[in-house]
């Protein structure tokens, strides 16, 4: 643990980044933020959703209120480069409700997590989800899909989960830096909060990651393989979390591939080999027979281990 002069100088350290956003960019941002309030109410709100993705003026909600947080799906066909990914999926995620997503390798898990964040466009059907729209949906890719070497502080990470509320040309507000140490508080992570993300291990990083989630304060959260390769204590104090955030009404959807961790801790599974195998109650979903039959699905590699049934 760091001793409380070590807290002292990171908390000067991160809200000084925090207060001006980097003296290199302030008269860029000073810049920028008197053309903003020069336009017209219309013409802002035009700006921003052309030049500053993630920030919408008509769309930022108080901190802690819960939107809709349904996702429907309906005869969802999606590819990932040549290879059909997904083909005819309907189905609904509940509001508040916490569902795993498992199948073989290549059964397009992740590329079902795409569709639902908005970053792939489906080549047939449609998902429904009004958190998307308004700004109030959070995405944790792999880490492999990450950028470990971008040179970001923990603390400038987590910040950036509040980007809808400041974006790019406005002043972070004057809670921010007292919120972000309190997410990195929660997540263990208060004496690394000025080191650079690609010191970090596997699991501190992506206990980062989650203190950036608490930030966006999203009303669906998508986690593609949010345990892999993090020990078993990091993956117990997460399950935790994910646990109060469906509590406090959350949707969640979480990729994953332990069976055993999903029967103990998820309510709901979609058993996916392409198009859905068994969409509902866990200890159903992964049933011998559902399982067995995701397996045989034709089409997919073999060899991807699911598990087996309880």
């Amino acid at each position: 643990m760091a001793n409380s002069s070590d807290g002292a100088r990171g908390r000067r350290a991160f809200s000084d980044m925090v207060s001006v956003g980097g003296a290199a960019i302030a008269p860029l941002r000073r810049g920028l933020a008197a053309l903003l309030a020069a336009l017209s109410d219309q013409a802002q709100a035009a700006f921003t959703r052309h030049f500053d993705g993630g920030y919408d003026p008509g769309t930022v909600d108080k901190t802690g209120q819960r939107g809709d947080g349904r996702i429907e799906v309906r005869n969802l066909s999606a590819r990932y480069g040549e290879h059909l990914a997904l083909e005819g999926v309907t189905g609904d995620f509940a509001p508040s409700s916490m569902t795993a997503v498992v199948g073989p390798n290549g059964a397009g898990k992740s590329t079902l997590l795409k569709v639902l964040a908005g970053i792939i466009r489906p080549m047939a059907g449609e998902a429904s989800c009004p958190a998307l729209a308004r700004h109030r949906l959070a995405y944790l890719p792999q880490q492999a899909e990450l950028d470990r070497g971008f040179p970001i502080t923990v603390g400038e990470l987590v910040a950036l989960g509040d980007w809808r509320h400041f974006g790019s040309v406005r002043k972070p507000s004057p809670s921010l830096g007292a919120r972000v140490h309190e997410a990195v508080a929660t997540l263990g992570l208060e004496a690394l909060i000025d080191r650079q993300i690609a010191e970090l291990s596997v699991g501190q990083f992506q206990r980062a990651l989650f203190a950036r989630l608490l930030l966006q304060d999203a009303d669906v959260i998508l986690l593609d393989e949010p345990f892999a390769a993090v020990d078993e204590s990091t993956t117990d104090e997460l399950l935790n979390l994910l646990q109060r955030w469906r509590e406090q009404g959350r949707t969640i959807v979480a990729v994953l591939h332990d069976l055993e961790r999903v029967r103990r801790h998820f309510p709901l599974t979609l058993l996916l080999a392409r198009s859905p195998i068994a969409w509902g109650e866990t200890s159903l979903s992964l049933s011998a027979d559902n399982l067995a039959r995701a397996h045989a699905t034709p089409g997919l590699p073999q060899g991807g281990h699911l598990g087996r049934a309880a």
